[in-house]
């Protein structure tokens, strides 16, 4: 459950997913950054079947979820909420320039150039599974995602994190990641899998995923 039901920080995120995407909602993402930080906040629960109030969408345009609002910021994206983060706390974002930047530029790699091509796979094996034009789809889009993990798996290299010490690049990458996990993909890229394996073992990571699971027994609080 939330950490503080009275927290001035609020996330959306849905009351209940289908089994196979349960853990891989992307307000997982800023729950785990709160965590990492030890800062209080509460969950606003959305059905996620029940159309979107207009007030919601001047929040969020798109209708999804997360979106954040600490009573200073109204945001949405999770990418842009996790860099919001990242500028007030130096344990999401280093404060040494160069290495601040290559973290900020693994979060959009993560971002662009991989989560794609990765939720690709998520979509035709889930989503669209049993139907032939999926069937036909998935070889080439496994191709590409293959190529994308290789380069990923060569640039992290020996490193522990992506840039240097643990950051909100890998709150973001190793939730991309989680996406493949109703395949064995990651078994043909080992430093991932043991990349990924590090941060899902981070107590602020295991917090973050205990609550979003238990939210989904928690019937939707408010549809604003």
């Amino acid at each position: 459950m939330p950490r503080n039901e009275s927290a001035s920080t609020v996330i959306t995120a849905y009351a209940d997913v289908p089994q196979p995407v349960r853990g891989q909602v992307r307000d997982l993402r800023i729950r785990w950054a709160l965590e990492e930080i030890g800062r209080d906040y509460r969950i606003d629960l959305l059905d996620v079947f029940s159309p979107r109030p207009d007030s919601y969408r001047e929040w969020q345009p798109f209708g999804q979820v997360p979106a954040f609002d600490d009573g200073e910021q109204r945001l949405f994206e999770s990418g842009a909420i996790l860099l919001y983060l990242g500028e007030q706390d130096e344990r999401l974002l280093p404060a040494d320039p160069a290495t601040r930047w290559q973290a900020i530029a693994w979060l959009f790699a993560g971002l662009n150039s991989i989560e794609p091509f990765v939720a690709q796979i998520g979509m035709l094996d889930i989503f669209q599974s049993g139907k032939a034009w999926a069937a036909e789809a998935r070889p080439s889009a496994l191709k590409l995602v293959k190529s994308r993990l290789s380069s990923t798996e060569k640039a992290l290299g020996e490193r522990e994190w992506l840039a240097g010490a643990f950051s909100l690049a890998d709150i973001l990458l190793v939730t991309v990641l989680r996406i493949l996990d109703h395949t064995d993909i990651l078994e043909s890229f080992p430093v991932l899998a043991a990349y990924k394996a590090r941060g899902e073992s981070r107590p602020a990571f295991r917090r973050a995923l205990s609550e979003q699971l238990e939210s989904y027994a928690s019937p939707a609080t408010s549809g604003e």
